[in-house]
This record gives C-alpha cells, sequence and structure tokens, in this order.
C-alpha cells in the first residue's frame, strides 16, 4: 500500500461546511469528517483520511510502522489518501509542531458509538436503569482497541469536547459525536486511560463555553478542584455471605440500631495535620466501635462528591462519585466491605431534592436548564439556595433511579435514607402564596417527584433484594411507607420526627414540671402504627445553636447524665428502630462541630466512661431481646401497663414477640418510689436486663435488686403485679427469667 500524495483530490477534504464547524467546534458529527473513509471518483479508489489539530504545522498518518506525510487542508486538517486500501484502516497519527515536539495518537473517529439504540431508547424513555455503564467515562475496548468511552447528555449544545489532561485542557482537540435526538455526545479515545482527569467543554447555543465536570463521573478530584477522573474499579469484595443472608432477612423484623456518622469529624489525625481518617483507616476503628456498641448498622451522612464540606455532603455536585477526602472509590469500597464482613451493615444518605449552584456541575449544564426545572417557582429552593431537579423529564428521572441503583449495587450498599422527602412532595414546601406553581389539578403535590419515589422505592426492592429505603419526612403525609401499589410511597421506614420533638421537649423539662407534660410521651403511640418508624436522635438534634443532648437536659451533671441514660433506654425499648448520632455515646458536652472531631478525650472522665459503658450494654441487651424488635410492625407487640400515673412521672409498658415479653418501667423525677405495684404479663420470675441506675453506670445504685417475683396481686387490669423500688430519672427492662 503506499500514499499517493499528487492524488488528493479537494473533494477528498470533506464538505466545506463541516470543515467550518469543525474548526468553530459546532460539529455534531465529526465522525463523518474525520478518520478513515471510503473514497472513490473518476480517478481514484482507496481510503481517505482525515485528522485535525489546529496548532500542527504538519501531520503524518502511521500504517504498518511507516509514516505517510499528510496533505494540510487548511485551518488545522489534515488529509492522505491511500489508493486501492479498504476499510478498516490500522493507522494512527503523529503531529508535528512548530517548536519541535511531536504528539502521537489512535485516530478515534473511526469506530462505532459506544452506546447502542436500545440504550438511547430506554434513556429517552427515563427507564434505563444501568446507566452508568454507558454515561460518563468507561474503560473499555471497541474494535479490539483499548480505550476509554466518553458519553455525555447534552441536548441544547451546538458542540460538545472531551478536554483532559491528554489534550492539554484545549476543547478543539477531541469533539464528540451527536448521537441524534436522543441529545447524547459520544467519542472514544483510545489513549485515555483509568487516573486521566477530564471535563467536557460544551459550547452553548449563547456561544458560551462552559466546561463541565461529568454527572456520571465515578471519581473526581479532591475538592476545590473540580475535574472528573477516569475510574477503574478492581471490584474486590469478600462480603458474598453477608449478601446472601441480607437477601433471606426481613428489615422489619430484625434488630437495628443505627450510628449515624459524619466520616470527615468522627476522628482526624492530630499528628497529620488534624487531617479526616482516610476509608481503610476509617474502617478498622469504626468496625471495633459500632460492634462494641451493639450497633447493627452504620448511616453514613452523603459521601457522593461535595464542593463545600460545611454542607455535610448534603448540596452533591458528583452524585456517582464518593468524595475524594477520603480515598478513591476502591477504598470507599473496602470501607463498605470491611463493615459488612463484620456483620454491620450500611445505610447511605441519598439527596435527590436538590443540587447546588457550582457553575462547573451540573446547573445550566449545557447552557440551557437540563437538569433543574426552568421555571424558579420549581426549580429552585428557598431555603438552601440550591436547585431542585426537574423530575418530569425522562431523562433526569434515569438519572436518578440509576443513581440509586449504582450506589447499591456498585458500593454494597444496604439501604437508602432519602433525605428531605417533604421538600420533594409538596410543591409550596417552604415557600409563601404566589411563590409556588401548583400542578396540572390544581393542588400542591408535586406528582412527577411522588411517581419518581415510588419508581425507586419499587426498583430498589426489585433489583435489590434485601435492600430498603428510609424516608426523611416531617409531615403527616399518609402511606410513607405503605407499598406504592396500596397507595402508598413504598419505604421501608420513617424517620419519626414527631416521637423525635415531642421526647425532646420532654427531657428538656425540668422534672418537677414533667407530671403537666406526660401526654409528650404518650401521644405518638396513637400513630405509631400508621408507618414504619426509626426513631433517630440525628446529627440536625445538635447542631445550629441547638447544643448537644447532654447540654439539653435539666438539672446537675449526674442528674444529665441519668436522664440521658433513662432517654437511651426509653428510646430502645419503644416500638420501632433506632438511630443515634456519632457522640451520644460520649454524652458530648458540646454541640457537633464538622471542622473538628468528637471529644474522644471525655472518656478520661469516669462519669464518661461509665455512661459509654451503659450504652454498649443497652446496644447488646437489645439485640439478645426479641420482645423489643422481632415484632415491630404488629401493633400487638406493645402494650400500656399504665400511662396514667402522671403524678409521679412514671410509665409502664409491655413489648411482646410471640412468648417473649419485657416489661420497661421508666421514672421520670430525680425522687426514688419505693413500694411502687405494676401488672405483670405472667406469674413468675423476672431477671432485671437493664438498671440504668445501677452504679457501675454511674447511677446511684438505690435497687441493687436483680431479680424480682410477680405475685398473684391484681394491678392494672392484669392478675399479676411485681413490686418495685423505681431509683431516680431511670428506667427498669424486666425478662422473665
Amino acid at each position: 500500500m503506499s500514499e499517493l500524495k499528487s492524488r488528493v483530490e479537494p473533494e477528498m477534504c470533506g464538505d466545506a461546511d463541516a470543515r467550518a464547524r469543525l474548526g468553530r467546534g459546532e460539529l455534531h458529527d465529526p465522525h463523518g469528517l474525520l478518520g478513515a473513509h471510503t473514497y472513490q471518483s473518476a480517478t481514484a479508489r482507496g481510503v481517505v483520511v482525515r485528522a485535525f489539530h489546529p496548532d500542527a504545522s504538519e501531520a503524518h498518518c502511521i500504517v504498518a510502522d511507516a509514516a505517510h506525510p499528510m496533505h494540510a487542508a487548511g485551518k488545522g486538517l489534515f488529509v492522505a489518501f491511500f489508493q486501492g486500501a479498504a476499510l478498516p484502516l490500522a493507522h494512527s497519527i503523529r503531529f508535528s509542531f512548530a517548536d519541535g515536539h511531536t504528539w502521537q495518537c489512535a485516530d478515534r473517529y473511526g469506530l462505532p458509538p459506544s452506546m447502542g439504540d436500545v440504550d438511547l431508547h430506554l434513556f429517552g424513555e427515563g427507564n434505563h436503569r444501568q446507566l452508568w455503564r454507558f454515561m460518563g467515562a468507561n474503560v473499555t475496548q471497541i474494535g479490539g482497541v483499548k480505550g476509554t468511552a466518553f458519553t455525555v447528555w447534552a441536548p441544547s449544545a451546538k458542540g460538545v469536547s472531551v478536554v483532559g489532561d491528554f489534550n492539554s485542557w484545549d476543547g478543539r482537540l477531541h469533539p464528540m459525536r451527536s448521537l441524534g435526538a436522543s441529545g447524547v455526545w459520544e467519542l472514544f479515545i483510545p489513549e485515555v486511560s483509568a487516573g486521566d482527569s477530564y471535563k467536557f467543554e460544551i459550547r452553548a447555543q449563547s456561544g458560551a463555553v462552559l466546561q463541565k465536570t461529568d454527572p456520571y463521573a465515578k471519581q473526581m478530584e479532591n475538592p476545590p478542584k473540580t475535574a472528573s477522573i477516569v475510574s477503574a474499579s478492581e471490584d474486590k469484595w469478600g462480603d458474598a455471605d453477608w449478601l446472601a443472608r441480607r437477601r433471606s432477612l426481613d428489615p422489619r423484623k430484625e434488630p437495628m440500631t443505627t450510628y449515624e456518622i459524619h466520616t470527615g469529624s468522627w476522628r482526624r489525625m492530630p499528628s497529620d495535620g488534624n487531617r479526616s481518617l482516610h476509608y481503610r483507616e476509617l474502617a478498622t476503628q469504626l468496625v471495633e466501635h459500632v460492634q462494641a456498641l451493639g450497633c447493627t448498622h452504620v448511616e453514613l451522612m452523603p459521601m457522593a462528591e461535595h464542593p463545600f464540606f460545611g454542607s455535610w455532603g448534603y448540596q452533591v455536585s458528583g452524585f456517582f462519585a464518593p468524595t475524594a477526602r477520603y480515598g478513591s472509590a476502591d477504598d470507599f469500597r473496602f470501607f463498605v466491605d470491611t463493615l459488612h464482613q463484620a456483620g454491620i451493615g450500611v445505610i447511605l444518605d441519598w439527596v435527590p431534592a436538590h443540587f447546588p449552584k457550582d457553575a462547573f456541575a451540573l446547573a445550566q449544564f449545557d447552557g440551557s436548564c437540563l437538569y433543574e426545572h426552568a421555571d424558579p417557582r420549581r426549580g429552585e429552593h428557598p431555603d438552601w439556595g440550591t436547585l431542585i431537579f426537574n423530575y418530569g423529564r425522562n431523562e433526569v428521572r434515569a438519572f436518578l433511579v440509576a443513581n440509586a441503583l449504582y450506589w447499591l449495587k456498585e458500593f454494597h450498599i444496604d439501604a437508602l435514607r432519602v433525605d428531605a422527602v417533604a421538600s420533594m412532595l409538596y410543591l409550596d414546601y417552604s415557600r409563601e402564596e404566589g411563590q409556588w406553581l401548583p400542578n396540572e389539578y390544581g393542588g400542591r403535590e408535586n406528582i412527577e417527584a411522588i411517581e419518581l419515589i415510588k419508581a425507586v422505592n419499587h426498583i430498589v426492592s426489585e433489583e435489590v433484594p434485601g435492600a430498603f429505603t428510609i424516608a426523611e419526612e416531617s409531615t403527616s403525609w399518609g402511606g410513607v411507607t405503605k407499598p406504592a401499589v396500596e397507595g402508598g410511597l413504598g419505604f421501608t421506614f420513617k424517620w419519626n420526627m414527631g416521637w423525635m420533638h415531642d421526647t425532646l421537649k420532654y427531657f428538656e423539662k425540668e422534672p418537677v414540671h414533667r407530671k403537666h407534660h406526660q401526654d409528650q410521651l404518650t401521644f405518638s403511640m396513637i400513630y405509631e402504627y400508621h408507618e414504619r418508624f426509626v426513631n433517630s436522635l440525628s446529627h440536625d438534634e445538635v447542631v445550629h445553636g441547638k447544643g448537644s443532648l447532654f447540654s439539653k437536659m435539666p438539672g446537675d451533671k449526674w442528674q444529665k447524665l441519668a436522664n440521658l441514660r433513662t432517654l437511651a433506654a426509653y428510646q430502645y425499648t419503644r416500638p420501632g428502630k433506632q438511630l443515634i448520632f456519632m457522640g451520644q455515646e460520649l454524652a458530648q458536652e458540646t454541640e457537633w462541630n464538622h471542622d473538628g472531631a468528637l471529644d474522644w478525650h471525655l472518656l478520661s472522665d469516669p462519669d464518661r466512661q461509665k455512661y459509654f459503658e451503659f450504652m454498649k450494654s443497652l446496644g447488646h441487651a437489645y439485640k439478645a431481646t426479641p420482645a423489643l424488635w422481632r415484632d415491630d410492625p404488629d401493633p400487638t407487640s406493645f402494650e400500656w401497663i399504665d400511662a396514667a400515673d402522671s403524678e409521679n412521672s412514671v410509665m409502664s409498658y409491655l413489648r411482646r414477640a410471640g412468648e417473649d415479653v419485657a416489661v420497661v418501667v421508666l421514672n421520670l423525677t430525680p425522687v426514688p418510689r419505693d413500694h411502687y405495684r405494676i401488672g405483670a404479663p405472667q406469674a413468675g420470675a423476672y431477671r432485671v436486663l437493664v438498671n440504668t441506675d445501677a452504679t457501675e453506670w454511674g447511677g446511684s445504685g438505690y435497687y441493687p435488686v436483680s431479680e424480682v417475683s410477680a405475685t398473684e396481686t391484681p394491678q392494672h387490669g392484669r392478675a399479676h403485679s411485681v413490686e418495685l423500688s423505681l431509683p431516680p430519672l431511670s428506667a427498669l427492662v424486666l425478662v422473665p427469667r
């Protein structure tokens, strides 16, 4: 084969309009102009190769290790013709520059699209469940050539290019191909591999040139840097036994104590600039701590990449990328795997309600309101200064559904706790009259968001058996945890915000006043079985001037700790699952500060150490007592023994799971109650499983008895009863011996 340079004809240089558009960065089909193409005329038959670099002084087409000079066709376009050749023609291009350096690269314009018609159709319908395998940057092979396939959705763009370290961030060099009406652009680049940084350069209809991070990037630079990084996972897992067991369990009927953590401020490394722990460091230390507390799950505040550390992860810029602050995506996989192998589930906060306005990310992605709703009455969040997804757009729906599945499948996450659900449900959320648009029926419900929520919950249960979802939903919306086929939203659990609010208000009161407010504790049982709840004392209760739980409690230090022990026992023994925020186990004095670490030094205080030991004991006692959790969804699992003794601020109730029972008695004042008799479910001896006033936990030791017997003395409508001496500010949990 030989190049016939003299035979390069004007027609071989391609369409003049296409060449002009290429020079302006507005060519929708660069593959139609560049690369290798069959050519035939009256005098020539073979293959024409076109390459483009606006700064090159000359170019050579490399075929079978032979360098063939290319004809300069003007404005950076170079052409070579091979008489008698046929496709495919294996070749590369070597550009030479005036300063003497050269750049050789494979020809990326002779390969088929990396995304097929079926994928494009499903994406356009909003039904593609594995978009991360096709969109963004994916290391792959096409036609036997190794490289990276880039794909991005930018339907309003005049032109899109891939820029990165591999082309000196020059948007002229790697223009992408538009795949018709789908709005998707794609390009396979052979010389790009894992670890390379990149962005998409988008030419908007306005003429503005935007550099955007990849919405589907699986890894991003450590903030404040904002580039996406090509990622290829090693995908090493050792949690097969955990996943197999998970598939067979009903989380509603299993013990569940969740330890909520902000990974950046749990512990710090003072010896290394006070940095946060990396994923692998955190994995080892957190497992030991959580196991000691008897917790079954860890809930991570959002781990997706976010530019502003002070948002705690709730303003996401990289929905598919674990934050690089603590390591790589594979480091995060190691973290989850380590917890699973230790028998600890992992819940992730997921944020589909909004995203920040940062110009490098989703906002005005292709120069238009692409991911956000165009009307600010629906598209902007007044509280958080963020943008709201356009839930009615199929491609946005597909983005969010795939993102939920991505974390569950690619990182083996066990559950998604969905943030700010209430803001998604209501069009008038946090808006005054005239600041919101009603739905098509004139109502305030956000129909598109509701349908998305239902779809996510259904698809999660279908695609990832054993995984579950939790709603942070603060209103009285009905059926949050009812299946979608029954008219509900389909969540597995809902945070019990009403219980949290009423309970903390009660415990903040001086004990002398509590007798007037006992209904704040009893009221939640009226609606308890309308939903399936998680009793959450989360990060939201210990920030923004609210103080720590310790500081909320009345009285001196002893009374504060006694109140906290009683609060914890109440939380763990009432119906529903429970969540505590990191630091609660230390009786943290100050409110949470994301820029520091927990006050671990408090454990040098003997009183704090005893409180910590109590929290460990309580966690294990809960797990070992099926009456406290196995029949949580069933109203028969709870009975009041006596909720009416407000004068003494004493409450007693029964937890039941079949034949297993537990009796709980709360004395919510610092006044001991001697010879206090309560009804018992059956005759016989009862063991004191939990006594929050025990001296080993820092209590007064007022009632050191370890066992009591029920006698045939009727009380509270029951044939048997036990007589107790109730310690001050205490909870007793009794189980049949």
